[in-house]
């Protein structure tokens, strides 16, 4: 029997998508796993995203109890999500036509991101429906560490306010985030729920790292430091390039750095200009010679190389949570992050791994010393990683707690609201 239907909203990230390119990253892992995980639990779920290109279909039947609908607005080319602001009354009334021509009816609207938490927020007010959202990173905290490069349009702070006042639960990944929420946007810290994003411990599984290097093609030689993830100046992959470049100075064997990620399969520095920006200080540093670039991978495919890895590093300038370190410890591999938002809180700082500053090579090469020297040491912190992981960062245990909230806005289907439920801020063309 169904519990009830829920429309996930989530403008720029569809789980059709492939991961790693500049826009697809853990917001579509989040409504993959937790659609997924919410329908084992007896909700229909109905993603409403944007149509990724004209020969996508209507719908798609994603899984058992979920399906993508995707929803022509803007352009018919790739879009970057910023450039999407604009487009978002006709994606909120998009919806509302399928919603009709489909008599559908829904218990919940879940806004992912501040654009589709205005969609949200509107469609909430509109239908008389409980609207439980969650940001995945907010402008205020982006703006503080991005500075001039944040590329966010001028309306999302006050966009952010207005989905803060007006959504019935707001989720936070973590308690710096849910502490943001409450000291930056005024948010009621009844309405603020953390529940934290988690890892697929099925796919993310550690193997025997002789066999994962067999199959990528590493000598088992070779200590091996791996970074995951999207190729972007925050995320700061040359600061483990600075740091290796401290490290190979003061020691000696065979230590290579593995990048993967880019917007190609294959290794291409124009397609992804970051990467020729590390190339290029890697050069300079005289250490080009000890990496290895392997392209975009699949979420299939990780697990090979997280599990080759002698340690995983993950050092961005901010990170509002954060899933590669978590699918680093899923594969039974420590990490050494950067002590920073949800990183802080997924690292057991000296039991799963260490936290270091970000921006700060120094530090970080000091960590990688003291981990690489100590074989033994990586072995148990790996081992309680992939322990912590499955206790406390499983998406079954995130879909539950998820579907606990939406039980809870349920029972109280009259959305009694104490505050003017007015959104003051609009795209304008």
């Amino acid at each position: 029997m169904s519990r009830g239907r829920v429309a996930f909203i989530s403008e720029h990230a569809s789980p059709v998508a492939l991961l790693g390119s500049q826009d697809a990253g853990g917001q579509n892992v989040y409504v993959d796993e937790v659609s997924r995980n919410l329908a084992d639990l007896g909700w229909d779920v109905d993603i409403f995203t944007r149509r990724p290109s004209p020969t996508d279909p209507d719908e798609v039947d994603w899984a058992p109890g979920v399906r993508v609908v995707n929803l022509d607005f803007g352009p018919r080319a790739p879009m970057l999500k910023d450039d999407m602001w604009p487009f978002m009354p006709v994606f909120r009334d998009r919806i509302r036509e399928w919603v009709n021509e489909n008599n559908r009816r829904y218990d919940v609207i879940h806004g992912n991101f501040w654009m589709s938490g205005w969609v949200a927020a509107d469609l909430g007010l509109q239908l008389g429906v409980p609207v439980v959202q969650i940001f995945h990173a907010t402008g205020l905290t982006k703006r503080r560490h991005q500075g001039d490069d944040d590329t966010s349009p001028p309306d999302r702070i006050d966009v952010e306010l207005d989905v803060v006042r007006i959504a019935d639960r707001i989720i936070a990944q973590c308690p710096a985030e849910a502490s943001e929420l409450i000291q930056d946007y005024g948010a009621r810290p009844t309405r603020v729920t953390v529940i934290p994003s988690a890892v697929n411990i099925e796919r993310f599984r550690p193997i025997d790292q002789r066999e994962a290097r067999r199959q990528i093609g590493i000598p088992d030689d070779t200590l091996l430091i791996a970074y995951v993830g999207r190729m972007l100046p925050r995320k700061d992959p040359r600061n483990i390039v600075r740091a290796l470049a401290r490290l190979v100075d003061e020691r000696d064997g065979d230590v290579q750095l593995m990048l993967v990620g880019g917007e190609t399969r294959e290794p291409d520095l124009s397609a992804t200009p970051e990467l020729g920006e590390i190339v290029a200080l890697a050069e300079r540093l005289g250490v080009a010679d000890r990496l290895i670039l392997t392209g975009k991978r699949q979420p299939d495919e990780l697990h090979l190389y997280y599990s080759a890895a002698d340690v995983a590093v993950t050092t961005p300038w901010y990170e509002p949570f954060g899933l590669t370190p978590l699918e680093a410890m899923a594969c039974g591999t420590p990490v050494i992050g950067a002590d920073v938002g949800g990183i802080s809180y997924t690292i057991a700082d000296g039991a799963t791994g260490l936290l270091v500053p970000s921006r700060d090579p120094f530090a970080l090469a000091d960590a990688l010393k003291y981990m690489l020297s100590q074989p033994e040491l990586r072995t148990q912190m790996g081992s309680a990683a992939r322990e912590r992981v499955e206790q406390h960062f499983t998406w079954r245990r995130v879909a539950e707690r998820t579907a606990c909230l939406y039980d809870e806005l349920c029972r109280d289907r009259s959305r009694a609201q104490s505050f003017d439920p007015l959104i003051t801020h609009s795209p304008t063309r």
